[in-house]
C-alpha cells in the first residue's frame, strides 16, 4: 500500500560510494603502473623472471582499475525511467568481472608454477636487488589492500572489497616471488613453483568466493536467514502488525530491497492501514538499513484466499443491494455503505441517520432482520450490520 521514494540520505550514501570508489581507483591505477615497471625493470636487472612475470600481473589490476571506475560512475547514477531501481547492478556486474579476472590470474599462476615443475632449466638466477624489489612490492600492495578495504567497509562497496581482494592477490603473488627468489638463491629450485601453485589456489578460492557472490546477487538471492528473521521480528514489533507473510528480499549493489505483506484488523480504515505501512517502512529503515520497502497491508492472509473469480467491486455491489432491497423503503435512507471483503465473500455495514429511528413505530431490529434476509438470495454476501446515529 505505501512505497516511499528514494530519500535524501540513500543519494548521499550513492555519492559517498561514488566518490571512495573514484578516489581509490585513480590512486591504485597510478600506483600500480609505477609498481608495474618498477619490477619489470627490476626483474630484467636482476635476472629474475618471476618478478618480471609479477610486473606483468601488476598491469592487470590497471584493468581493474579501471573497471573499478567506470562502473562506479554508472552505479552511482540517479534512478531513471529506465532504471527506476537504480543503477547499482553495475557494480555487481563488474564485482562478477572482477571474479573472472581473479580467476584467470589463479590459473595463469598455476600454469606457470605447473610448467616449471617440468622445466627447471627455465628458471633465471635472481639476486638480491630482485629479493629486494620483492619484498617492496609485497608492501606496496598489502597497504593498498587494507586502505582500500577500508573505504569498501565504510561505504558499503562490495565493488571496492572486490578490488582490494585482488590487490592482495598481488601480493601474495609478490611473496611467491619472494619464496622463489630466495629458494633460489639458496639452491631449492622447486620451492618456488610448489609455492605459486598453491597460492594459485588460494587465489581462484577468493574469485570463486567474489563471483558466486556477484551471481547470487543478479538472480536476487534473498538475504541471509538471521537477518530476514530480525527483519521480522522489527515488522511485527510495530504497532497494529497482527502477522506477516511473503517476506521477499534481494540485494542491489550491497543495498537490501524488500516487499512485505503486513496482516492487519479487517475493519480498520485506509488511513490507518496506510499509517501502519509507513511506521514499518521507517523502522526497517532506520534500524536494519533497508534500503527501500514495499509495504503491502492485508485484512486476511490473501495466502489462504479461496480460489475462484473474484467478488465484485463496489458499483456492481450497490446494483445488487439495490436490487435486494428494493422492497424495504427504508433502505433508500441509508446515509453509508463499507464493504469488507474477507474469505471471497463481502460483509456490509449501513449507517442509517438517526431521524430514521425516530420514525412513529419505527423497529430497529425490524429492519435489520430484513435487510440481512434479503441478502441471503444473494451468496456473494457473507453477513451484515446496521448501526444508526
Amino acid at each position: 500500500m505505501a512505497s516511499q521514494s528514494i530519500k535524501p540520505n540513500r543519494m548521499n550514501a550513492l555519492s559517498r560510494r561514488q566518490h571512495a570508489i573514484a578516489h581509490t581507483s585513480v590512486i591504485s591505477a597510478v600506483i600500480n603502473l609505477l609498481l608495474s615497471a618498477f619490477k619489470i625493470l627490476i626483474g630484467l636487472i636482476g635476472h629474475s623472471q618471476a618478478l618480471v612475470a609479477d610486473g606483468i600481473h601488476s598491469l592487470s589490476d590497471l584493468l581493474s582499475d579501471a573497471l573499478v571506475y567506470i562502473a562506479g560512475h554508472h552505479a552511482a547514477q540517479q534512478p531513471d525511467q529506465a532504471h527506476p531501481y537504480g543503477h547499482a547492478r553495475y557494480e555487481t556486474v563488474a564485482t562478477l568481472f572482477l571474479g573472472f579476472l581473479l580467476l584467470a590470474v589463479a590459473l595463469g599462476i598455476g600454469w606457470d608454477a605447473v610448467w616449471r615443475l617440468f622445466e627447471p632449466s627455465a628458471l633465471w638466477q635472481p639476486g638480491p636487488l630482485a629479493l629486494a624489489a620483492a619484498v617492496i612490492s609485497i608492501g606496496v600492495k598489502e597497504w593498498l589492500y587494507w586502505w582500500t578495504l577500508g573505504y569498501a567497509k565504510r561505504v558499503g562497496s562490495d565493488l571496492l572489497r572486490a578490488n582490494a581482494w585482488h590487490h592482495r592477490s598481488d601480493a601474495i603473488s609478490s611473496i611467491v616471488v619472494l619464496i622463489g627468489i630466495g629458494g633460489s638463491m639458496a639452491g631449492l629450485p622447486y620451492l618456488d613453483a610448489i609455492a605459486a601453485f598453491i597460492v594459485a589456489l588460494m587465489i581462484a578460492y577468493i574469485a570463486w568466493e567474489m563471483g558466486w557472490g556477484a551471481v547470487k546477487e543478479l538472480v536476487d538471492t534473498g538475504v541471509e536467514s538471521d537477518h530476514l528473521a530480525e527483519m521480522r521480528r522489527t515488522i511485527c514489533s510495530v504497532g497494529g502488525v497482527r502477522d506477516i507473510h511473503m517476506l521477499r528480499t534481494r540485494r542491489l549493489g550491497g543495498q537490501v530491497l524488500a516487499d512485505v505483506h503486513v496482516l492487519v484488523d479487517p475493519e480498520i480504515s485506509v488511513s490507518e492501514g496506510h499509517l501502519i505501512s509507513v511506521l514499518v517502512e521507517q523502522r526497517l529503515k532506520r534500524e536494519l538499513e533497508v534500503s527501500d520497502i514495499t509495504v503491502h497491508i492485508d485484512p486476511e492472509d490473501d495466502q489462504d484466499r479461496p480460489s475462484g473469480s473474484l467478488p465484485p467491486l463496489r458499483a456492481d455491489v450497490l446494483a445488487r443491494l439495490d436490487e435486494l432491497w428494493s422492497g424495504i423503503p427504508q433502505a433508500k435512507e441509508r446515509e453509508r455503505l463499507l464493504l469488507h471483503y474477507l474469505n471471497g465473500r463481502i460483509q456490509v455495514e449501513v449507517f442509517f441517520p438517526f431521524a430514521t429511528c425516530r420514525q412513529t413505530g419505527f423497529d430497529p431490529e425490524w429492519l435489520r432482520a430484513r435487510l440481512a434476509e434479503a441478502l441471503h438470495a444473494d451468496p456473494v454476501f457473507s453477513g451484515l450490520r446496521v448501526y444508526f446515529g
